[in-house]
């Protein structure tokens, strides 16, 4: 007897759609070898329809950036009656939005950098420009630059004095209305994974890009960026860092499986830079890197997301 129908929705018209069609064709594979009946739908504007006439006994949520993880396409599903993988739509609105999550992290006691937050309002009618030469002095050069909604590193620029603002500003409003200015915390990049109905991390995966930052090259090209998974960190630096990704998942409602960003400064300290709720599911992505570093296959890890999705419903 045949396993459930499970559509697989990727692509999208975001930025990250190539990202995204990489990650629905793995997890198309995977759910196909471990028997299930696999319906791929490369989303467009006739989504809803395509999904009516296949009803499918789940969606698997392969979409990265705006419609995919900002909870629209969660919406829709809802609406519909479709159970899916990841989270639901307050957290995929909360997660989305950078400046947001921030916030949040600032209000539960997360360890986050300091930051400065505007949208383009703010600089078009009330002159927040003004301000940038104290928000140069509070936070200190560089200054990470990055559009509030956007994920793998897209629109992301360094500022490192108060001449280069303007320019990475400009950057990053071409990318959203919303931009965060991020005090730049110099350290090694850190990932916890986490998976299941019941949260548990994967084993840590750190991040050494070859170039000075871990942009989207560095993300997404193979040999650009080496990878130790586990990360050669002291245990307690682990623990903890399991413990407070575990916090933040916990804090903005997340649930089925995705990623926690991590900086570990020079001292050993800990900075959260975001969650991802629909992290990257490519060959070169750090989330199955970790699973198979616990001893758990591509196919499995995508068994485990699909089956806390259809336990959740």
């Amino acid at each position: 007897m045949s396993k459930e129908k499970i559509a697989v929705l990727k692509g999208g018209r975001s930025l990250e759609r190539n990202i995204s069609l990489k990650s629905g064709g793995r997890v198309e594979k995977a759910l196909a070898e471990l028997g299930y009946r696999v319906e791929s739908i490369d989303v467009d504007a006739h989504m809803v329809r395509k999904l009516k006439e296949a009803k499918p006994d789940a969606a698997f949520i392969a979409m990265h950036g705006s419609g995919g993880e900002d909870g629209t396409v969660q919406e829709l599903l809802d609406i519909l009656g479709i159970p899916y993988t990841g989270s639901d739509v307050l957290p995929s609105v909360r997660c989305m939005d950078k400046v947001l999550t921030k916030h949040i992290f600032e209000a539960d006691g997360i360890p986050t950098p300091p930051f400065y937050a505007f949208n383009r309002g703010a600089f078009q009618e009330l002159g927040a420009a003004d301000t940038l030469p104290y928000i140069g002095e509070e936070l200190g050069f560089p200054i990470v630059v990055k559009p509030s909604a956007q994920g793998s590193a897209l629109g992301i620029r360094f500022a490192h004095n108060v001449d280069e603002l303007p320019a990475a500003l400009i950057s990053a409003f071409s990318f959203d209305d919303k931009v965060l200015l991020e005090k730049y915390v110099k350290g090694r990049e850190l990932a916890v994974s986490i998976i299941g109905s019941e949260p548990r991390a994967l084993p840590i995966v750190e991040a050494i890009p070859k170039t000075e930052f871990f942009d989207f090259e560095s993300r997404y090209t193979k040999g650009k960026a080496d990878y130790v998974v586990p990360a050669e960190i002291p245990e307690e630096t682990a623990a903890e860092a399991v413990a407070v990704s575990l916090k933040a998942f916990q804090v903005l409602h997340c649930d089925g499986f995705g990623r926690v960003d991590i900086i570990m400064d020079a001292d050993g300290g800990l900075h959260v830079l975001e969650i991802n709720t629909i992290p990257g599911l490519t060959d070169t992505s750090l989330m199955p890197m970790a699973a198979a570093a616990a001893g758990i296959s591509f196919p499995q890890m995508v068994d485990e997301i699909l089956r806390t999705a259809l336990e959740r419903a």
